[in-house]
């Protein structure tokens, strides 16, 4: 009998299978399904919104990271400064 899986589980394996960095073979093998099933999946939702629901947590880490790349910068700009004189 074949394991049916839910349509959550589907979102979150494509998801998984085009962000992680992961290749299909990889991200097929560690969710445990067949590499085709995976790849019909992906096939199936490449054009649905694969960030679905609440952006909060994008936004924070949108955020989080925006201060960090300000403060890098500024560093950057002291390190270059020290380097020149």
């Amino acid at each position: 009998m074949a394991i049916r899986y839910t349509d959550e589980f589907r979102r979150d394996a494509v998801r998984i299978a085009a962000t992680s960095g992961l290749t299909r073979p990889q991200a097929a093998s560690d969710l445990g399904v067949g590499l085709s099933t995976l790849n019909k999946w992906v096939q199936r939702h490449q054009h649905d919104d694969l960030i679905s629901g609440p952006h909060e947590d994008v936004e924070k880490e949108n955020t989080r990271l925006r201060k960090e790349v300000r403060l890098l910068r500024e560093e950057r700009e002291v390190l270059k400064k020290a380097t020149i004189h």
